[in-house]
């Protein structure tokens, strides 16, 4: 009995670690993703991007004024979006 209350408490220790590494490295994807688009394309790629035109303005400057921002509202869905699957698959969902 004993033994199988172990064994129990183990694989939940495993489902646990599991879940959190999955949540952890989505977190990290999402960072990166926001970081590039809005640092990365806004900032440093503008002059690469000052060539390419999008609603009457260079494609740098639009990342830096909206495309940043829409980016991160896109991340915010995903996020919600991908924990709510991923909550359903380590049984941890709201009711």
């Amino acid at each position: 009995m004993a033994d199988q209350t172990t064994n129990a408490a183990q694989q939940q220790a495993q489902a646990d670690k599991s879940y959190w590494a999955a949540n952890v490295r989505m977190i990290l994807i999402s960072l990166v993703i926001w970081a590039l688009v809005s640092f990365g394309f806004g900032i440093l790629l503008r002059p690469a991007l000052s060539g390419i035109s999008i609603g009457g303005t260079d494609l740098g400057f639009w990342f830096a004024q909206q495309g940043s921002i829409l980016v991160f509202l896109g991340l915010i869905f995903f996020y919600a979006w991908r924990m709510n699957k991923l909550d359903k698959q380590y049984g941890v969902e709201e009711e």
